[in-house]
């Protein structure tokens, strides 16, 4: 092993120190990463997929399965495992082309991933061996001339990815033989093998003869449904085991409302309850961690994809069911709500509920589908305040669907009603208790304590934030979709029923722009409805010939995934542009480097421990206060009975912490005082009144990956009078 590790460290000395010159200094780092990559192979994929056939189609999906599974997975876990060092650690003298991976040295991803491709091109385009064989070992060459990968580190990487990409196609291709025949008999019998998909089936005969297939129109249909069911469990997967991987932390909404589960209560400050008996429920399962706060997120969203599929394939048809779950997977604000556990997954789950329960209420006359939708947004209220507004969507649905008016001579609406009313009591009760807090703090937000000063100014931020949040292909496409039916289908009850569901919603908070910003997540529930109407609008226009439906929806899935994929990583951005993505462009800075944040605090506490007194935390805003509780060992084994993290203390309530017991009661203790700032501030007045000696420890810097998230200003706070 010492002679290996010698010839290891002589190769390397030789390929990066003396094999240098000018030439490949140059073109080294490009095979390493360049920022015309990425577009260039999703440009690849959009073409294969739109005009590449069912082989190019599956050589696309099982080229990003590959390589997601082996990158994000296989390659890190053997890294861990290993945990060699990068040879700049241990060489001085190693030139170093390309930015210093924080991660492990053995086995090189980068060598990993492109032998993992070479070898799924290969196996469904021999000639592509001649192309992509080269430009993988030249990759490889390049990781050990930059300085960033011993040539053992590439060996292991090629011979790991040419494995793992074969084991995968050849596991795949396993588990259609065997489950194809059973699950999609029509497609298996086309397509026998997802290796060689143009290979003829010798048993078609056999399989078109089976009395399962002697409606191929309702068989199809079936196909599609198990395609679906499918999908939504992978999706599911793969969202949970992202969370598990801990590749991103705590947001201050989380882990202030993580808090929140601790003391449950009928309602809180800001928000109604429902989201902290979800967190109490997903910790409860697995515990104190970011998973068991986010457990129930891709729960939901499987939940949504589940019951969208069941009504397009009702009130449409199941391709278009499917279509509309690829649809929400490339939109990254619905991406957002499958990994985040906030209040939006619930108000979206029980507003998506509702109008499809509501849908078969007025269809069927049917009392117990009443019932059940006034309890669906009875739990949307208890989700979030907004759900309210389906009461005005549902007036302008009565008011531009004559024959639904015939409801309202029935019970089943005012049942519906009388059920949402009964879910409204916590909330009622805890605010009556508490001086109805909550419509003083909501009429704050929303900027009604304030002069009206028309502006155009959230109205551009609020349109290009939608656009770009909702996928511009698809947000586009839907608008044009809720403008052009009343042309062409203005009597279809169905797409004006979710044109109702939908848009009253959004052109709210679209005219409330002229007034104060709009958060881009506030019009969330209005999205799937507007999503349904798109997906059958444009789904009949294709039938009818509109051949360029497919191109545009191929595209935006295609981009949409991508843009979700990066959102995932953003670290990838970095690397397409060349550079680290600056932290204040970083959409995922709120979600890193709370850890460090933490143990920078702790590290100043544990100096304060030092002069002899018990010391306490206190945070000036209450997201950090969460995040101190949660991300802190000492802090978070007190919550709830003995807190060591508290919000500034306050005359009048500003969040939830004043209705929680204070730091009052620690007379005569130190605490370090945080405090979010990018230059230095003073330390609040009441807080130098509440402490003998307030001392300001100056500005601390948390970096992740070399670059600056975030500064917190620190105060040694001396006993507390």
């Amino acid at each position: 092993m010492d002679a290996l590790a010698a010839l290891d460290i002589a190769l390397f000395r030789f390929i990066n120190l003396r094999l240098s010159n000018a030439f490949f200094d140059w073109l080294m780092p490009l095979f390493a990463w360049n920022r015309f990559f990425v577009p260039a192979v999703i440009v690849l994929a959009v073409v294969l997929l739109w005009k590449g056939g069912c082989k190019a189609r599956l050589f696309v999906g099982l080229m990003i399965l590959v390589v997601a599974a082996g990158d994000s997975v296989i390659c890190n876990s053997w890294k861990e495992a290993i945990g060699r060092a990068r040879p700049f650690n241990d060489i001085s003298e190693a030139r170093v082309l390309v930015g210093r991976g924080g991660s492990g040295s053995m086995p090189s991803a980068h060598a990993a991933n492109w032998f993992a491709a070479a070898t799924v091109a290969f196996l469904y385009y021999r000639k592509s061996l001649w192309f992509m064989l080269p430009l993988a070992m030249t990759v490889a060459f390049s990781r050990v001339y930059t300085g960033v990968h011993y040539p053992s580190d590439v060996l292991a990487g090629a011979a790991l990815g040419a494995a793992y990409a074969a084991g995968i196609v050849w596991l795949m291709n396993g588990l259609w033989r065997w489950g194809g025949r059973r699950w999609f008999p029509l497609w298996w019998a086309q397509r026998p093998s997802i290796v060689k998909p143009d290979d003829h089936n010798e048993l078609l005969p056999e399989i078109l003869g089976h009395s399962a297939l002697r409606t191929p129109h309702s068989a199809l249909d079936q196909h599609w449904m198990r395609l679906g069911y499918v999908l939504i469990l992978a999706l599911l997967l793969a969202r949970l085991g992202y969370l598990a991987g801990g590749k991103i932390e705590l947001s201050e909404d989380e882990a202030y409302q993580w808090l929140w589960s601790k003391h449950l209560a009928l309602s809180y400050y800001s928000k109604p309850p429902l989201i902290a008996y979800t967190q109490f429920l997903g910790t409860t399962l697995w515990g104190d961690t970011a998973f068991g706060v986010r457990f129930f997120a891709p729960v939901i969203a499987a939940v949504l994809s589940f019951i969208l599929l069941r009504f397009l394939a009702l009130v449409a048809n199941v391709r278009a069911g499917f279509g509309l779950i690829l649809i929400t997977t490339a939109a990254p604000l619905l991406a957002v709500g499958a990994t985040l556990m906030t209040i939006d997954p619930l108000s979206v789950l029980f507003w998506t509920a509702a109008f499809i329960s509501g849908w078969t209420a007025v269809q069927q006359d049917s009392t117990r589908h009443w019932l059940w939708t006034g309890l669906w947004m009875g739990l949307g209220f208890l989700s979030k305040y907004t759900a309210l507004l389906q009461l005005l969507c549902w007036a302008v649905f009565f008011v531009l669907w004559r024959p639904a008016r015939g409801q309202l001579l029935r019970s089943g609406p005012y049942l519906a009603l009388l059920v949402l009313g009964l879910c409204t009591l916590p909330v009622l009760i805890w605010n009556a208790q508490h001086d109805w807090i909550t419509v003083a703090h909501l009429a704050n937000r929303g900027g009604l304590d304030q002069t009206w000063q028309p502006s155009l100014r959230f109205f551009w931020d609020f349109l290009i934030a939608e656009a770009g949040l909702l996928n511009p292909v698809f947000f586009l496409a839907a608008l044009w979709a809720a403008l052009a039916f009343w042309r062409r289908e203005k009597a279809n009850p169905l797409l004006i029923y979710l044109f109702s569901m939908g848009a009253p919603l959004f052109l709210f908070y679209f005219l409330y722009t002229f007034r104060a910003r709009v958060q881009p997540n506030w019009i969330a529930p209005s999205v799937l409805p507007l999503l349904c109407l798109m997906v059958i609008y444009w789904e009949k226009r294709w039938r009818e010939g509109l051949r360029a439906v497919k191109g545009w929806f191929i595209a935006g899935v295609s981009l949409g995934v991508a843009a979700v994929v990066l959102l995932h990583d953003t670290n990838r951005i970095g690397k397409i542009l060349g550079r680290p993505l600056p932290a204040a462009k970083d959409p995922l800075v709120r979600v890193r480097g709370w850890r460090e944040t933490a143990q920078v605090v702790e590290t100043a506490r544990a100096q304060l421990l030092a002069e002899g007194k018990p010391v306490f935390l206190i945070g000036s805003h209450y997201g950090i206060t969460g995040l101190l509780s949660f991300y802190l060992p000492a802090a978070q084994a007190g919550v709830p009975g003995n807190p060591l993290a508290y919000y500034q203390s306050s005359d009048t309530p500003q969040n939830q912490f004043f209705f929680w017991p204070g730091y009052g009661s620690r007379k005569g203790e130190n605490a370090v005082y945080v405090q979010k700032t990018d230059a230095p501030q003073p330390a609040p007045a009441r807080l130098q009144k509440e402490f003998a000696s307030v001392t300001d420890l100056g500005i601390r810097e948390v970096s992740y990956r070399g670059r600056v998230l975030r500064r917190i200003q620190l105060f040694a706070c001396r006993n507390l009078q």
